[in-house]
């Protein structure tokens, strides 16, 4: 009988779908296009720097057109592309999947000459290893207070760069039971820089593993889903799932620029606009009790703070700010006294029968009270979700580079792809 690791191997590794091939495209235009303003964050800049004095070969391309070495490229490219909290999400493991995935297949596809459909297509199953992975972890794990795009997201990251460099089945196992050594990740550390850290330390650990398990150097699988365990070890509660079919289909991309938990409450919000706001008596904000230690700060004193607080983003949407905007979380914007006082009427509460992707929102103004449901998973097809994803990279890049890096994605060229990253 095949083991567990075996057969989420198999299921991350099958023939992908058209369908999955498309949707994986759109998430390359969308980790693109948060990643090139991300650079200007200060933990960009800062890991940026490390890496600079580091030195060695020059083997991929980091945000801004570095060359460096494709472990550090992948470090730097992980943690860029998550500074702005802004990147695709799959609830099916709660975790953020291209971010840890796409800089290790990117670094090692630049470095061993791969195309462009080679590097959609091992981030693909990277993904999918990544959230087949992160189910199997559970919910246990990611409440426990681990970072699933950390945990999850280092398993995807080296199948994806194992893929790459044509690993056989035995070099995999080797390289994702070295993962199980490697994988870390803290919730503690959301609303600081250590968060975007955490993708580019899965990124950086996915090349790493995956150019060891190249060189011959063994491990014991089991650590991933045996005795004494990754899962075993790390409050592990989840199942296998082997069903056939890619779940990356389901990503879910970000059109608000803060925390993914937050975003069904403000389609909530959008749905009771328009509201005078300094009429509103109380906002009534029912959410999973799941996200209550994820993005409920309360009075965020930073642009970071305030991607992860529900009184600050209703406040800044009620006030007409645009929650697509960056600007909009600029550090100092949160503290204007308008909107903590319009935060400080908003109350959240944990209900358990609302859903992990929903959110119940109630508006007393004047006495009178307005509801709305809003549910993320609500079904939206492949072209509804290629305009919406292609309008936020032209918000983010200019019509100009949202369309070229389109063209990239769809294309054969990687140096297409890499020469926008690089600001070419």
């Amino acid at each position: 009988m095949i083991d567990d690791l075996g057969r989420l191997m198999a299921v991350s590794l099958a023939e992908p779908e058209a369908e999955a091939l498309q949707v994986m495209r759109l998430s390359l235009l969308d980790w693109l296009a948060v990643g090139l303003p991300g650079q200007e964050e200060p933990v960009a800049r800062i890991v940026g720097a490390m890496v600079a004095e580091e030195g060695g070969a020059a083997q991929a391309t980091a945000f801004g057109g570095a060359r460096r070495p494709a472990r550090a490229a992948a470090l730097v490219n992980g943690t860029v592309s998550h500074a702005l909290d802004y990147d695709d999400t799959h609830f099916a493991h709660i975790g953020h999947p291209s971010v840890a995935v796409v800089p290790a297949a990117l670094a090692l596809a630049e470095r061993e000459g791969a195309d462009m459909a080679q590097l959609v297509r091992a981030a693909l199953q990277g993904c999918e290893m990544s959230v087949r992975i992160g189910l199997l972890l559970g919910r246990g794990h990611y409440q426990v207070g681990y970072h699933q795009t950390a945990t999850a997201g280092t398993f995807g990251a080296t199948l994806a760069a194992g893929v790459i460099l044509g690993l056989d089945e035995a070099q995999m196992r080797h390289a994702l039971g070295l993962a199980a050594t490697r994988a870390s990740g803290l919730k503690a550390q959301f609303g600081t820089m250590g968060k975007p850290y955490n993708a580019g330390m899965a990124a950086s650990n996915g090349v790493e593993c995956a150019d060891l398990a190249a060189r011959g150097m063994t491990s014991n699988p089991a650590a991933v889903a045996g005795a004494l365990g990754f899962v075993e070890t790390h409050h592990g509660d989840g199942t296998v799932d082997d069903a056939p079919g890619f779940r990356m289909v389901d990503v879910s991309h970000k059109f608000h620029a803060c925390c993914h938990g937050l975003h069904a409450t403000l389609e909530a919000v959008g749905l009771l606009k328009p509201v005078e706001p300094e009429a509103v008596e109380r906002v009534e904000v029912r959410v999973s009790p799941r996200w209550m230690t994820v993005c409920n700060k309360v009075a965020p004193q930073s642009g970071l703070e305030a991607k992860f607080s529900y009184g600050a983003v209703i406040a800044l949407s009620l006030r007409g700010y645009d929650t697509g905007a960056l600007e909009s979380f600029a550090d100092g914007v949160s503290t204007r006294p308008e909107l903590m006082a319009l935060a400080a009427r908003v109350e959240v509460i944990p209900d358990a029968n609302v859903g992990e992707t929903a959110a119940e929102v109630a508006i007393t103004v004047a006495g009178a009270r307005r509801e709305a449901v809003f549910d993320l998973t609500a079904p939206m097809d492949l072209a509804a979700r290629k305009a919406r994803v292609r309008g936020k990279a032209a918000a983010l890049l200019g019509a100009a580079r949202a369309e070229a890096g389109w063209q990239a994605v769809c294309g054969g060229d990687l140096g297409a792809f890499v020469a926008l990253m690089a600001g070419r």
